[in-house]
């Protein structure tokens, strides 16, 4: 049968010898849990069974085809533990993919390992080699051992029955016998091999893709090369269609040799060509990179992390050093770093005041230093959140400079400080650090040891303060007092000048004054790069290289900053202080272009901020300001990086909408990666697109500092151009069983959903089909009009009706409006947990058109 391909090739490659016979190897889940088990291949050639070595049964079955990486020796965390028990030699770890957890084993000999390690690997190739009707046939087969319950390789009709219900179809039984008879050319009253080929064809038939065919067919039997250009042309969209671009598809698809010769497709051909990349609602030309990756990075989205240590919760979760590997290979750019002093003087990372386990900072510096580059070669941030103290500070400095080597920027690229970021195209291959900083950036050390100083805006070395450009104090309602620099570059110094000590129980003394937040005097985090006197003169110091201190008053903790700002917003001065500390040199000059200030207002930063310094907003801050200010943060976004995350309440590691942040253009969104759900969908989804590399280019209407664009009104925008969007949800094909009892069937429907700018933000239903989750047949429209088309992002998700309780998710896809093509298109369709369900799809018709003037235009 056709469906043995891969057990075919199996069969004669020594490599997987080993595995069909099994092995008997230790699973290893802690130092404290190990017990054996005895894995084999199964015969179908991609399949592992683990069965308990004590009673004989299946504890777990997985698929060669979900595994993501095979790792030798002692690298995993758990592996690691037991490395004084079990030799490196004999241990390796199966990685799968998305957020299934690692498969730790260990073998009985250094041989038996390498057996194993070199025959998953040999399989792994095998699959991700097959043509798309090698894994058909595959996947034929797979049903066919299934339903052969006693294993004679026949099936009889009552193991047809049974089949047809594993497959989600609900059949008349004399219809069901009509089909299992025509496929019985043997009169066997069983199917055999081919025998079960014919039915299984039989069964998918496709009626949807058949009318459609005759649509364009001159004869019913064939499109000849002039129907299949009118096809590509009239519903395809394909602007430049012409005979030789028909000719190249039917010699691409079309599996008849006769028919080539005509030249025709025949409705074999025209499937094949529907399901394939071309045939995707997804553009692949927009798979790989094609956008401009020469621009500022502000001027791009990054794919952002929050907590990226955790696998779990925020309380009492697992911190682990693959949560940093499987952000990195899902194309994540900026991953999330929670230092504290650890014991024997090695920094350690964990949520802090929280029962989450701890790792080594160091750990995770050697992870980000082999993974950083695998998945997308541009810059990738780290956000420090340091609470350590200077000590250990400088152990973390040297760790990034020891392990990360050339790949750590320390430096302005090309030792040139320009008045922009750099962009992404600069920065490849480069990590770059977030956080705090003494000095201004300008005066960093280069390479050469030197601190290069450049002049301010009115032609002097100015001192940069956390909060923005120039030094300011303003007269607040506790009697303190501004010093402002007028616009001709003079300064300007109060009466009164006062500076305060304070003292609080778990910082002792520490120098603090205030700056102003849109008059109402609130409190400003301590001047970084100096501690401020009371006495101090007219005069600001503009050379950083006097200073005498290694180390620096400065408020390292960048969320704590945001946090303690939203409160003095709520609690005035009631508000109880956060600890002051001291923040390392080596540390400090390890920033270049990522240095963290407090925000104060849009005007403040407008007038004072560097291109350099950007802020971060919890998810309710950044909210309050979409609404209140949009367009202002808009404008903001467009010269400065901003990160927002989510918000303390949600210890269960849920996530905030990102859309609202991405329509507003903050870049940096950063989302618990762990947690499956619409909003990392919605994050996949976007970065699906441009080589899944983590940078997607802004519109341009959210890049432009001179222009206003009002999330909330985009319709005032200049160049506003309204979409409609016609989805027409004609089939599915082959959806999973979800968690219901055996035997049951789904009842599905589709959901569209447009996510974007407030006034685009809409879903329509179809109507569920019962009874039918192998080919329910819809035909239902549902439309959108668009008026931010840019940013939209159109997600189909097909659940489980259920009249009595919440419907049951099967399945889901998200992509960005830009990257949809029109005409008839299937929609793969992902797992919760982002995984493929092939071959489970949609077969939907999409027609794209726009409004000018009241009236439609087709594109």
């Amino acid at each position: 049968m056709a469906s043995t391909i891969v057990s075919q090739r199996n069969q004669g490659d020594a490599y997987l010898q080993p595995l069909m016979v099994g092995s008997v190897m230790r699973k290893v889940k802690s130092r404290s849990r190990n017990k054996q088990r005895y894995f084999k291949l199964q015969e179908d050639g991609v399949s592992i069974s683990e069965l308990s070595k004590e009673d004989g049964k299946a504890h777990l079955t997985f698929s060669v085809g979900d595994l993501d990486a095979v790792r030798e020796g002692h690298q995993s965390e758990v592996l690691q533990s037991v490395a004084d028990e079990f030799h490196a030699e004999r241990c390796f770890t199966l990685v799968f993919q998305g957020r299934r957890g690692n498969l730790d084993l260990v073998a009985e000999s250094a041989g038996e390992a390498q057996a194993w390690i070199k025959g998953v690997r040999k399989l792994m190739e095998h699959l991700k080699s097959m043509t798309p009707k090698e894994r058909l046939d595959h996947w034929i087969g797979d049903w066919f051992r299934k339903a052969d319950k006693n294993k004679d390789g026949r099936m009889n009709f009552k193991e047809v029955r049974d089949l047809l219900k594993m497959m989600n179809i609900d059949m008349n039984e004399h219809h069901a016998l009509h089909l299992f008879r025509l496929a019985d050319r043997s009169k066997s009253e069983t199917l055999e091999d081919e025998e079960f080929v014919l039915f299984y064809k039989m069964l998918t038939k496709r009626e949807d893709a058949l009318r459609v065919f005759k649509d364009y067919s001159g004869d019913g039997q064939k499109l000849s090369l002039l129907d299949l250009e009118d096809f590509l042309r009239d519903e395809q969209q394909e602007r430049e269609s012409s005979q030789k671009r028909a000719l190249e598809v039917i010699n691409k698809y079309e599996p008849s040799e006769a028919a080539k010769k005509l030249p025709g497709m025949s409705i074999d051909g025209f499937l094949m060509y529907l399901n394939s990349a071309e045939g995707s609602i997804f553009n692949p030309h927009l798979q790989g990179i094609y956008q401009d990756m020469s621009q500022p990075l502000c001027h791009y989205f990054i794919s952002s992390s929050h907590n990226t240590y955790l696998l779990e919760d925020q309380l009492i979760g697992q911190s682990s050093v693959e949560g940093y590997i499987r952000a990195l290979k899902r194309g994540c750019r900026c991953v999330e770093l929670d230092c504290w002093d650890g014991p024997n003087g090695e920094p350690i990372i964990y949520h802090g005041h929280t029962f989450t386990s701890k790792i080594l900072f160091k750990d995770v510096i050697i992870a980000v230093e082999k993974y950083a580059f695998r998945v997308s070669e541009y810059p990738l941030i780290l956000s420090m959140e340091n609470h350590c103290g200077v000590e250990q500070q400088g152990v973390m400095a040297q760790h990034l400079h020891h392990i990360l080597g050339e790949k750590l920027l320390s430096s302005p690229v090309d030792s040139k400080f320009p008045d922009r970021l750099p962009s992404p195209q600069e920065l490849m291959g480069k990590i770059l650090i977030k956080g705090k900083k003494i000095v201004r950036v300008e005066e960093t050390p280069s390479r050469g040891g030197r601190v290069e100083a450049s002049p301010g805006r009115e032609g002097r070395v100015e001192e940069s303060p956390s909060k923005g450009g120039t030094v300011e104090e303003s007269h607040n309602r506790g009697g303190r007092v501004e010093e402002s620099q007028n616009r001709g570059g003079s300064k300007v110094e109060s009466q009164n000048r006062v500076g305060r000590v304070e003292e609080t129980p778990s910082c002792g003394a520490r120098v603090e004054e205030s700056l102003p937040r849109g008059g109402k005097g609130e409190k400003s985090p301590i001047r970084a790069g100096r501690v401020e006197s009371p006495s101090r003169g007219n005069k600001v110091e503009k050379n950083q290289n006097k200073m005498a201190e290694e180390s620096l008053a400065a408020e390292v903790s960048d969320e704590e900053e945001d946090i303690a700002g939203e409160n003095s917003h709520q609690a005035d001065n009631h508000t109880p202080k956060i600890c002051k500390q001291h923040l390392s040199r080596q540390l400090s000059d390890c920033v270049v272009y990522c240095k963290s200030v407090q925000f104060t207002s849009f005007e403040h930063s407008r007038l004072h901020s560097k291109f350099y310094e950007m802020s971060s907003f919890t998810e309710s801050k950044a909210r309050k300001l979409i609404h209140t200010a949009g367009a202002d943060f808009v404008q903001h976004n467009a010269r400065q990086l901003t990160r927002i995350y989510p918000g303390g309440l949600r210890t269960d590691s849920s996530n905030f909408h990102p859309q609202d942040m991405w329509n507003a253009g903050c870049q940096l969104v950063a989302l618990n990666f762990q947690t499956a759900g619409e909003e990392m969908d919605l994050n996949d989804g976007l970065f699906s697109q441009n080589g899944r590399c983590g940078y997607v280019l802004k519109p341009k209407f959210l890049r432009n500092c001179d222009r206003r664009f009002d999330p909330e009104s985009p319709q005032d925008r200049e160049e506003y151009q309204p979409i409609r969007l016609d989805i027409q949800v004609i089939s599915g094909q082959q959806f999973p069983k979800v968690g219901k009892k055996e035997g049951s069937i789904v009842d599905p429907l589709v959901r569209v959903e447009v996510h974007g700018v407030p006034m685009d933000q809409a879903n329509q239903e179809t109507r569920h089909i019962d009874n039918n989750g192998f080919n329910p047949l819809w035909y239902d429209t549902v439309q959108f009009l668009l008026h931010a088309p840019e940013l939209a992002l159109v997600r189909f998700v097909v659940e489980d009706y259920d009249h009595t309780s919440k419907n049951d998710f099967i399945g889901q896809y998200t992509l960005p409006f830009t990257c949809i093509q029109p005409g008839y298109r299937h929609v793969p369709l992902l797992s919760k947990d982002g995984t493929s369900l092939s071959p489970s799809s949609l077969f939907v018709h999409i027609r794209i058109t726009k409004l000018t003037g009241g009236r439609l235009n087709d594109p």
